[in-house]
């Protein structure tokens, strides 16, 4: 039921945004200059047409190609076209990230539903819903951009590992590669998070074995001195009723008291039980391995990881970018990171163990100082195209006074530490530290700041950040309801003209 009505939520704005989208901006515009066409390439059945300037690969064109296939028939039948290159239209293909949209939310709900299996369907429906409207997803859901085919493909293949269908997860990770190739390092990521799971699955198996071995042997003790004591019971009764009760103790189950172990401890545990499992190991996790091989054998053959316009996305160590991240990750979350409630624990922990913990402030605020003095970039395309948000934040507020990019450093550094505080609460040191160095593989060496490329890192901090309080669910829900209104107002309402540029000019993501 709970996947249906999610659905059902999210093509009811789905549906009127579009029409409302293609009519005022009927034309390709932004990115959608490279994709449509390369796209309409494809439906001609010219394969080896290709886009320099486009740098991402074509998975989301054969995707589009499949989707339009689909349709087709049904509008050779109303003769609104009369070819298949008719069909692929901007509007069609841009609907081709309507229908992922949909799937993608129900792929949210199972992956929440799959996390927190307690959680009630209302509320989950409600949390699907919610991160359905996160803005950057909500906003490209009706352009033609690779970001939606992105996100889909990633948490499909996350869902699959979650269910232990291995084989299927490689294969939606190969496609997530073939849609937008920096989604091997979420691949890679998700593999990590199979294996930590994995691992725990088996250490759980035991733990559940040595318990039950205990429980017999305390069971098998307490019968023998039942029989021993039965002919001084049949003499006295009410002594051997205490003696009965007595005996009843050591039959039950003693629960062993938990504790948090540290991240060498789990580093180690790993190790041991992937070594006394290592063929069952390699043969679930192979498939990703073979993909990964593919993906540096393409690198190698194409000289870079960007297909076109190489010079213009060359890796670069932008550190910043992680920075830049935390803040809006948590701007994002803001009733979970900004409330009184998380400053409150976050003082907690740090009193707990203050030198260490002042020690580990000191080191972050030093290398986030590092960071934004020396690996800080302003790209050449960020500076002269204001049609982005991005633009404006730096040029109205990071780079608005020399020593405002240092101010913000503390806003860096407590978002990360919150960010960290949440997600260990209910996943292991290891999953947070692998989490970490997938989003520094993936951001830092991007030297274009686009929100877009939080899109993904974001949903799996979400989705594994345990929010219970129904309030924050629903403050951030109204606070991404406000934003893509206006976000979407601006875009359709409030176009201008740019010198550079002759025709209509709107404001963006």
């Amino acid at each position: 039921m709970g996947r249906i009505a999610v659905a059902s939520i999210v093509i009811l704005w789905l549906i009127p945004v579009s029409i409302l989208v293609n009519r005022i901006v009927p034309k390709p515009y932004m990115d959608e200059i490279f994709h449509v066409p390369q796209a309409q390439q494809y439906c001609r059945g010219n394969f080896r047409s290709w886009d320099p300037m486009i740098t991402t690969p074509p998975g989301l064109y054969f995707l589009s190609l499949a989707y339009v296939a689909s349709l087709f028939p049904g509008l050779l039948c109303m003769q609104p076209v009369s070819s298949f290159p008719d069909s692929c239209s901007t509007s069609i293909l841009r609907l081709t990230n309507g229908v992922l949209s949909v799937l993608c939310s129900i792929l949210v709900y199972e992956i929440i539903t799959h996390l927190r299996p307690s959680l009630d369907d209302k509320k989950a429906t409600f949390r699907a819903v919610v991160l359905s409207l996160y803005p950057l997803h909500w906003f490209f859901t009706f352009l033609y951009y690779t970001d939606v085919a992105s996100l889909t493909a990633v948490l499909a293949m996350y869902l699959l590992i979650l269910k232990k269908k291995f084989l299927l997860s490689s294969l939606l990770g190969a496609l997530s590669v073939l849609i937008r190739q920096t989604n091997i390092i979420w691949m890679l990521f998700v593999a990590c998070a199979g294996v930590i799971e994995f691992a725990e699955s088996h250490q759980r198996n035991s733990a559940e074995v040595v318990d039950f071995s205990r429980s017999r042997e305390k069971d098998d003790l307490s019968a023998n001195r039942k029989g021993a004591s039965m002919i001084s019971n049949l003499r006295k009764r009410r002594a051997g009723s205490g003696a009965r009760d007595k005996n009843k103790f050591p039959s039950q189950i003693t629960i062993p008291m938990t504790h948090s172990s540290g991240l060498f401890d789990e580093i180690q545990n790993i190790i041991i039980i992937s070594w006394n499992h290592f063929w069952e190991l390699l043969v679930s996790f192979s498939p990703f391995f073979m993909v990964f091989v593919a993906f540096v054998a393409f690198v190698r053959w194409n000289g870079s990881i960007v297909l076109g316009a190489k010079d213009a996305h060359a890796v670069s160590p932008h550190f910043a970018q992680l920075l830049y991240f935390a803040a809006v990750s948590a701007v994002f979350m803001l009733p979970v990171h900004f409330s009184l409630d998380q400053v409150a624990v976050l003082f907690q922990q740090f009193r707990k163990n203050k030198l260490l913990n002042f020690f580990q402030w000191l080191m972050a605020l030093t290398i986030s100082f590092l960071s934004v003095q020396f690996f800080s970039i302003a790209h050449p395309y960020l500076l002269a195209d204001n049609r982005h948000y991005p633009f404006y934040l730096w040029r109205k507020v990071i780079n608005f006074h020399w020593s405002t990019k240092y101010l913000m450093v503390p806003l860096y550094v407590y978002s990360w530490l919150s960010i960290v505080s949440n997600l260990a609460k209910d996943q292991k040191k290891l999953w947070v530290l692998v989490y970490f160095v997938a989003c520094a593989a993936s951001l830092v060496p991007a030297p274009l700041i686009e929100f877009r490329y939080y899109t993904i890192p974001f949903f799996f901090l979400i989705l594994h950040t345990n929010i219970t309080d129904h309030k924050s669910w629903l403050v951030m829900g109204v606070l991404y309801l406000a934003i893509n209104c206006f976000t979407m107002y601006v875009f359709l309402f409030r176009p201008f003209s740019w010198k550079h540029e002759a025709g209509t000019q709107r404001f963006i993501w």
